[in-house]
């Protein structure tokens, strides 16, 4: 796979691309809870900052890499990305903080542009037997930093800070950009006569999803799993200072042990994916999740917080494993890009609600009550997959009848 050229410059730009965002997130996570003496309503704004651009700019992002030359489109989105960054260091340096939430959006954006690129350089340069290697490639470069880059990230922050960690990651978003561009030049798209095409498509992706009771099932599970994700996501460095009694630079080996979990997990999914139903699979890894989740918002020692992280790390894999299996086993080939196309930006749009959410809720309740109604979210969006399980029962019955 790494003779290929393309494989080679990608995955090298991604490395580059994952060291600066984990950089940047934990510099603007810890300098934003430090300068608003840990204010969890501007704690939580640094999460939609970042993740919202997801909900409103993948399927836009996704129809233009159709339309535009992938090579350009990559070398662009990370140089305006480093760009952006340096405007913000630029701002910062001014005493505007404020323009750290701004910069994130603005970059986390650009990448809904660059991904879809490189997956469509892959389906164009990488062999078909190959392909499923480069994602699993992907998907471990991604684990992979999400356990170094809370590390890497906290540690330049309090060993250099803000403008430091700021150049940096212009530095390395600068790097990926001039990477992506050694490759050969795109071929000529061809141009699309179908000026109304992307809504016409959009509506029947839509229509499809609405007529198949598995996709409208998975929907409402992914909008609870998403609410329940968003409640608790800008929160996690509240539980390290309220319920723990640390100081917020020790969230980097909470998120560590996490990630290192998943990583495990995903390994051994694969190992088991075939033998065990996929919607066995989701429902699992669903309810270990729930309990988890109230586990660690009630937890006040360090480690049982670290064991219910593990454990929810090493079971996520089920839930994103069932969830695409799911996905891919209940729908027609002509459908599969606009249903994921659809179903992910659901999952992301009630992500981006709970955040908005988070701050006001734990201010307004407590830390505890927000863990407690992410679980029961979780809960009620492992309760919706019964159809689901019933149908496959009985279909199964069906078939050993007959």
């Amino acid at each position: 796979m790494f003779s290929n050229r393309y494989v080679r410059t990608i995955i090298l730009s991604r490395v580059l691309l994952q060291l600066g965002i984990w950089i940047r997130n934990y510099a603007v996570l810890l300098y934003v809870a430090e300068l608003t003496n840990n204010n969890s309503v501007y704690v939580s704004l640094i999460s939609v900052a970042e993740f919202a651009p997801i909900f409103l700019f993948g399927l836009i992002g996704g129809t233009f890499a159709d339309r535009w030359r992938p090579k350009r489109t990559m070398v662009w989105s990370d140089l305006l990305s480093a760009l952006s960054v340096v405007a913000v260091l630029l701002a910062v340096m001014n005493g505007g903080w404020i323009a750290l939430l701004v910069g994130s959006f603005i970059s986390a954006s650009l990448s809904q542009f660059s991904q879809p690129s490189g997956m469509k350089l892959y389906k164009r340069h990488v062999p078909g037997d190959q392909l499923q290697g480069v994602m699993a490639i992907s998907q471990t470069l991604v684990a992979v930093f999400m356990v170094l880059g809370p590390v890497i990230g906290t540690f330049i922050f309090i060993r250099f800070g803000i403008n430091v960690s700021l150049i940096l990651t212009a530095v390395l978003f600068l790097g990926s950009s001039l990477i992506l561009s050694s490759l050969p030049r795109d071929a000529e798209e061809p141009k699309s006569g179908d000026a109304g095409s992307f809504m016409k498509e959009l509506t029947a992706g839509l229509r499809y999803i609405g007529s198949n009771q598995a996709l409208r099932t998975l929907s409402l599970t992914f909008s609870a799993v998403g609410l329940a994700s968003g409640l608790t996501q800008p929160l996690q460095i509240f539980l390290v200072i309220e319920k723990l009694g640390l100081n917020k630079e020790s969230l980097q080996w909470f998120v560590m042990a996490n990630g290192a979990a998943m990583l495990v997990g995903g390994i051994a999914i694969m190992g088991i994916a075939k033998k065990v139903k996929p919607q066995l699979l989701l429902m699992v890894g669903l309810l270990v999740a729930a309990v988890c989740t109230i586990g660690i918002g009630a937890s006040t020692m360090i480690w049982l917080t670290i064991v219910l992280l593990v454990i929810s790390g090493l079971f996520y894999p089920c839930i994103q494993g069932g969830i695409q299996t799911l996905i891919v086993r209940n729908t027609e080939g002509a459908f599969m890009g606009r249903v994921s196309g659809a179903i992910t930006p659901v999952f992301m749009g009630m992500m981006v609600i709970g955040m908005f959410l988070s701050g006001y809720l734990k201010e307004s309740f407590s830390l505890l009550a927000v863990y407690v109604v992410s679980g029961g979210l979780i809960i009620a969006g492992a309760l919706l997959l019964t159809p689901l399980i019933a149908e496959k029962g009985r279909k199964d019955e069906r078939g050993k009848a007959s």
